[in-house]
């Protein structure tokens, strides 16, 4: 039974928007009251927010289905519907959030931080809103418009400031548990440790946290072993602890090497990540401001590295972590000679790591409150396009497939508002242009949601072929 899950697929939806009411004011002695159809309400959002207490995104690996509420229909004598309620989906801090086709949409660190997955559809406009000189009393409504939908891909990246990187059973789960209260599961065989372990550690007056990240083997970079699940988690450490194994049973093995190896896959993966680390900074640059503070620590080429040679307990690991060291430290690399199990040497590894992680601290730009960021449309951006596909026309737009939505086909007056609407928005002129003739099939909008009629053209705007409320001449031409 899993515990820990760092990656799932979400279907989401939201809720629809209410009808709009058509209604007409009656009260005695009021014989000309008015429409008085209020508006549906509003669908409910499907909302992300960083919840500090939630460490994994295991409940959705569960129940990977959401959906919001649906607004209520408005009612007569001006009673607006209710809108639906919003579903808050609680995450992990560091949890990115993509879309289907790898698209990074969002990047949520810290706590309270929130994301409007998908939007509700706004509710119909009641008869009262309507209403018109040229339309007093209205008899339809508009109907509400269907929620967003869609499916999208969440993966957590632990934030940590330190990270225990090295060989599978190189005692980084023993060592995350002897210097913090963390209890990660610790045996005498490779790849004990599949999901990474967080824990926190004190130096004095100095806390920071530390991520025990599973092992890593020649070809992680390329996903072997799970390569690509665990190195991510490494992305926002400040700092890298190699954990190397002095009493390794394995004749092709010694610190040396196992650092090398580790050091090239490191290199491998940077080389892979530059392309989603630009996708990540677009997408968080413009909401949280944490953009800019992950931006600050750097390539993982760049961050400061420490080695800590494991397992002095043990005579023969002794004695190989003091002939090792000066190849090491001539490498430029602060080393340091632990021992999990008797605790030797944390104390000082503590004291180190304490200070780098207050240097990178020091170091990063002050957190920014969240910034709206508008983008508007380009003003000559065309209000719809027409084109002659497969014997058809077909008009496509946000207006008027939205136009198209809000209809309700089943009453006559409803029919004519579209027309009129259509036509002030230049579809009939754009028509006329095109060649288009009397009965000619026009097609609004794709797939299942299109509506075909056939094309019967008016020279204005269509007014003056209204006749009582629930007719249009239009029709039946």
């Amino acid at each position: 039974m899993a515990t820990f899950v760092d990656r799932v697929v979400l279907h989401v939806a939201a809720g629809k928007g209410g009808h709009g009411c058509a209604s007409v004011h009656r009260e005695k002695f009021k014989p000309l009251g008015g429409p008085d159809g209020a508006n549906g309400g509003r669908g409910g959002d499907v909302i992300l927010v960083v919840e500090p207490n939630i460490t994994s995104l295991i409940e959705y690996h569960y129940s990977p289905h959401r959906t919001a509420g649906n607004g209520k229909p408005g009612g007569g004598d001006m009673r607006q519907g209710a809108n639906g309620a919003d579903v808050i989906l609680p995450v992990p801090s560091g949890t990115v959030v993509k879309a289907a086709d790898g698209e990074v949409l969002a990047d949520l660190v810290g706590a309270g931080t929130s994301f409007v997955l998908v939007k509700g559809g706004p509710g119909g406009l009641g008869n009262a809103a309507l209403a018109s000189t040229k339309r007093k009393a209205p008899g339809f409504a508009l109907l509400g418009e269907p929620g967003e939908s869609g499916e999208f891909v969440l993966e957590l990246k632990s934030v940590a400031d330190v990270a225990l990187i090295g060989y599978p059973s190189a005692g980084k789960s023993s060592l995350i548990a002897a210097m913090s209260a963390a209890k990660p599961k610790i045996a005498d065989y490779p790849f004990t440790t599949l999901v990474p372990n967080l824990g926190v550690v004190t130096a004095d007056n100095h806390v920071f946290t530390m991520a025990d990240v599973p092992g890593l083997i020649p070809g992680a970079s390329q996903g072997k072993g799970l390569g690509h699940e665990f190195l991510r988690h490494i992305e926002r450490c400040a700092v890298m602890v190699h954990v190397l194994d002095c009493a390794t049973l394995e004749p092709d093995r010694d610190p040396l090497s196992d650092l090398n190896v580790i050091e090239a896959e490191l290199a491998a993966y940077e080389a892979a990540l530059g392309a989603h680390e630009q996708g990540v900074g677009g997408a968080i640059g413009a909401g949280s401001g944490a953009g800019a503070q992950f931006a600050a620590l750097g390539k993982l080429s760049d961050r400061p590295r420490l080695v800590v040679l494991n397992k002095i307990d043990v005579p023969e690991a002794r004695d190989l972590a003091e002939l090792v060291r000066p190849d090491l430290e001539a490498r430029g690399l602060r080393v340091f000679e632990v021992s999990a199990v008797s605790r030797e040497g944390l104390r000082e590894l503590s004291f180190a790591l304490a200070e780098i992680v207050e240097q990178a601290r020091a170091q990063r730009p002050a957190e920014e409150p969240g910034r709206l960021v508008i983008r508007p449309k380009a003003v000559n951006e065309a209000p719809f396009t027409l084109a002659f596909e497969d014997g058809h026309y077909v008009v496509r737009g946000t207006k008027p497939e939205r136009w198209v939505r809000q209809t309700d086909f089943s009453i006559d007056e409803a029919v004519g508002y579209l027309a009129d609407r259509l036509n002030r928005l230049g579809v009939e002129q754009a028509l006329l242009e095109m060649g288009a003739h009397e009965g000619d099939e026009v097609v609004i909008g794709d797939g299942a949601d299109a509506v075909i009629f056939d094309w019967q053209p008016t020279l204005s705007s269509g007014a003056e072929h209204l006749g009582p409320r629930g007719s249009d001449d239009r029709l039946y031409s």
